[in-house]
Formats: C-alpha cells, sequence, structure tokens
C-alpha cells in the first residue's frame, strides 16, 4: 500500500534524523532567543502540525526568538532529547510525561497544558473472532512501544479481565511493535488484534476492513483522558517566562482555529505529512480520524493520576512508589502521591 510504504519511509528517516538531531545539540547547554519544539507526525499533534504550519506560533511568539521544531516517533525520543537539553518543549503522551518527570533530575519536566483527548482504540483484524474481552484469551495483540500509552492501557485492560500476556504466565500474546509494523502484521492476518492511536485506528478499519471493537475513552470515566501533552524543560521555563506565555497563547488559539475550522486542518495536516512524508493520506481517513479526537488544551489531570496508577500497577513506575507533586505546570498537586504499601 502506497500509504504505509511512504510512513514506514517517513518514519525511518524520522528516526535517523532524531537521532542525528540530539547528538548534534547535546553539547548545548544554553541558549538565548530561542525555542525548540518536539512533535510527532500523527493527527493527535494537530496543534503543533497546524499552529507551526500557519504561522501561529511564530506570528504570537514574534520574530526575535526563533523556533525550532524536531519531528520524532517516540515519547521516549523526545523524552531523551530534554534531558540532552536538545528540545525545550516537547508533545507527548501521558506515559512518557510522567515517565519524564520521574526520571529527570530534579523533576526537570512539567506539563504545561494539554493537546488531545481521546483517539485511540482497539481494531480487530476482519479474521478474527474478537467479540468480547474474554475472546483476548490465546490470541496476538499488538500495541507500540513498551511503556507508551496504548501499551499501559492494553495492559491495563487485560489486567482487568483477569488476563495476563504471555510473558507474566499468561495467554495474550502481545507485539510491541512500531506502527507500520503493526500495519505490517495486520495486512498480513498475522496479529488478531491493535491497540492503536489515531490515525492508524482509522487506517487499520478503513484500508484494511478492521473492526473497531471500542474506542478507549469508553473505558475512562467521563469518557475522556488526556492522550496528547505539552511538557517543557523546568529550566527552560523558569528562565523563559514570557516566552512560555506566548507559546501558550499561540497554543491556545490553534485549537480554537482547529475546532473551527476541521476541513482547512485536514488540508494542513496532509501538506505537512506531504512535506516529511512525501505522501498523504486520504481526506476520508483525516476527517474520521480528527473526528475521533478531542482537540483540547485541557490536561484532564485526574486521567493523568490514573494513568499513572495504571502504570505503576504493572510496574512502570519502579518498586518505591512515585510521587507526582509538581507535574503541572498550573496546577496543585501537593497530594498526588502513589506510596506503596
Amino acid at each position: 500500500m502506497k500509504i504505509r510504504s511512504a510512513i514506514v519511509g517517513g518514519i525511518v528517516a524520522i528516526v535517523v534524523l532524531s537521532a542525528l538531531g540530539i547528538a548534534l545539540n547535546s553539547s548545548d547547554t544554553a541558549h538565548e532567543n530561542k525555542i525548540r519544539i518536539a512533535y510527532f507526525p500523527n493527527i493527535g499533534h494537530a496543534i503543533p502540525i497546524v499552529g507551526m504550519e500557519k504561522g501561529f506560533f511564530e506570528e504570537k511568539i514574534g520574530s526575535e526568538t526563533k523556533i525550532e521544531t524536531k519531528v520524532f516517533d517516540s515519547g521516549p525520543q523526545a523524552i531523551e532529547s530534554i534531558f540532552a537539553n536538545s528540545i525545550d518543549l516537547a508533545y507527548v503522551g501521558p506515559g512518557p510525561a510522567i515517565n519524564g518527570f520521574l526520571n529527570s533530575e530534579n523533576n526537570n519536566v512539567k506539563i504545561l497544558t494539554g493537546a488531545a483527548s481521546g483517539g485511540a482504540s482497539f481494531i480487530v483484524h476482519p479474521d478474527s473472532e474478537i467479540i468480547t474481552a474474554s475472546d483476548f484469551a490465546g490470541k496476538k495483540i499488538a500495541a507500540p512501544q513498551i511503556g507508551n500509552t496504548q501499551d499501559v492501557s492494553l495492559r491495563h485492560y487485560l489486567s482487568e479481565n483477569q488476563l495476563k500476556p504471555a510473558e507474566k504466565g499468561g495467554s495474550v500474546i502481545v507485539y510491541n511493535i512500531p506502527n507500520p509494523d503493526i500495519y505490517t502484521l495486520f495486512v498480513k492476518g498475522d496479529i488478531d488484534g491493535a491497540w492503536v492511536a489515531e490515525p492508524w485506528a482509522t487506517i487499520l478499519e478503513t484500508e484494511l476492513n478492521g473492526k473497531r471493537l471500542f474506542y478507549e475513552e469508553e473505558l475512562w470515566p467521563n469518557k475522556e483522558f488526556a492522550s496528547v501533552l505539552l511538557i517543557g524543560n523546568t529550566d527552560y521555563v523558569k528562565k523563559n517566562k514570557n516566552i512560555i506565555d506566548k507559546f501558550l497563547g499561540a497554543h491556545h488559539d490553534t485549537m480554537i482555529w482547529i475546532n473551527d475550522n476541521p476541513k482547512e486542518t485536514r488540508i494542513v495536516f496532509n501538506n505537512f505529512l506531504n512535506s516529511y512524508l512525501g505522501q498523504s493520506l486520504s481526506d476520508d481517513v483525516v476527517d474520521i480520524a480528527l473526528s475521533n479526537i478531542q482537540i483540547t488544551d485541557d490536561p484532564k489531570p485526574d486521567s493523568v493520576v490514573s494513568f499513572a496508577k495504571k502504570a505503576d500497577t504493572l510496574g512502570y513506575l519502579g518498586r518505591n512508589g512515585y510521587d507526582l507533586s509538581g507535574i503541572f505546570y498550573s496546577f496543585d498537586t501537593n497530594s498526588l502521591k502513589g506510596d506503596k504499601t
């Protein structure tokens, strides 16, 4: 398929360039009149993509501050770049945001605001017989990188339904592989289903006749959860309050523009894909994917706390408990502790 091959090739190029970016900038311990932002080439990152492509951020921040952007393929890449002082802000899922905060020196990562809610689904292969949770037993299920948002959600779902992955003595085989590889296995019929974010969920559904068993937000209280968050290097945030305030203003304005202009958003997003990957998605795929995501600057703090509890239950946050106090840039989180008993 043209879409898959273009995205696979583009992702490989992005990963290589990302690695080079880390290597070239890791020694840059101080910079003035510059802000460096990372995001992913998917529809959940519509705010940075549209904001950059339309010039909203540049207009708000002004010409005196240079904006540099880097496109990554995963949250851990972005977190590593923040640790290496190669970027200042990054759009990531709650998993990388939490891990970045907990594992950074002096908690040097903070959540500044939200960027998207929802936008993940479980897609069943057309030849699979998965209808209910009990049908997961003995099946091969895929999700992206270990510890990422969809991986945590999948493994928590299995646990909630008295199921275990094979490596824990259970019968469910879980493959943690990149989205393009999930697509390939789906084509071959080598997996029974996948827990993926947009636009991949819609691609599997519309291009490969997959069945959308459920939208992840259906499993959450109030039918919503933070799926994309804007995080920042604490040192940069403290030293550049004026720039951060302007950036957040542009972030908010872009959110409003996207929600008011869905068709124009699709055009901008596809132009971006053409620029970075050499191939766009169909209008229907982008329209459906965008309709399955809430573009919002609400960080849904309760869902972040809940996500941390899920990750901790899975053993992803260490053995000594965790403390999210201070993870939010403008929220009181003094009581958000997860100490082991």
